[in-house]
């Protein structure tokens, strides 16, 4: 991730009262004018040994139309996020959010709220987020996210019109596949099972790949074919799940223990 897009809203100005006059040396100072970064929320502090430089050269790219301070303070908190999103999710979601509050139109931003959001299952915060992240001109593959979404939302019918979509037919590799799994558990929650599993085999799978994507994949077969009342098959397929996962992104190991 970017990482992850952060709390935004309004940047309410008030009218600033006269300084009280005092006696003594302090009568002779003069109050200096606040920034717009002294208004805003300042976030969780940002961790030790952060530094922007471990932002990514694009997304940096993306800040250089923010003040240096600013920009500065942003990838930090971006980078923290980044960190945290596993590890702690509601941290890295506050770190994204003191973020977008300092450049909510920023679309790299957005999508680290919009990711964060999304690790908290914060369906409908993730959803406007990564919307926001798109219409901004978010170059990264945010489709699947969104329907997913959508699904998190009790809007299952949305997250398959979105994968029948132009945008969708668009997605190639992991990311296509993201999308079928999102729009084959969209059939699922509907009691569609035979429609989801005609999906997930579409194209047909190849028990040797390895990877999360990969192993989700196939997870998300084997657990249809389960819905469907095919034990032995579905057994097969977490076993291959399994063997995919190589960074253990799934449970199919406790589904195979179960199983037998």
């Amino acid at each position: 991730m970017v990482a992850q897009d952060n709390t935004g809203g309004t940047d309410r100005r008030r009218p600033r009262r006269p300084l009280p006059r005092s006696s003594g040396p302090d009568r002779a100072r003069r109050a200096q004018p606040r920034t717009d970064d002294d208004r805003r929320p300042a976030g969780p502090p940002i961790p030790e040994g952060v530094d922007a430089r471990q932002l990514s050269p694009e997304i940096r790219g993306e800040l250089m139309t923010l003040d240096r301070r600013t920009a500065d303070v942003v990838a930090r908190h971006l980078v923290a996020a980044g960190n945290l999103l596993d590890e702690d999710p509601e941290a890295a979601l506050a770190h994204a959010q003191a973020a977008r509050a300092r450049s909510g139109r920023i679309a790299a931003v957005r999508e680290a709220v919009g990711i964060a959001a999304y690790h908290c299952g914060d369906w409908a915060q993730a959803l406007a987020e990564l919307r926001a992240a798109r219409r901004l001109g978010s170059r990264s593959p945010l489709l699947p996210l969104i329907a997913d979404c959508e699904r998190g939302v009790g809007r299952p019918e949305r997250a398959i019109e979105l994968s029948r979509s132009p945008d969708a037919a668009k997605l190639t590799g992991d990311e296509a596949d993201e999308m079928r799994i999102v729009a084959a558990g969209a059939r699922s929650d509907l009691g569609q099972h035979e429609q989801a599993l005609a999906i997930l085999s579409t194209p047909q799978l190849d028990p040797s790949r390895k990877g999360s994507t990969a192993a989700r994949l196939f997870y998300a077969y084997a657990d249809t074919l389960l819905a469907l009342g095919r034990h032995d098959e579905a057994l097969q397929w977490f076993v291959h799940a399994a063997s995919a996962d190589v960074e253990g992104v799934t449970d199919a190991e406790d589904r195979i223990t179960e199983l037998t």
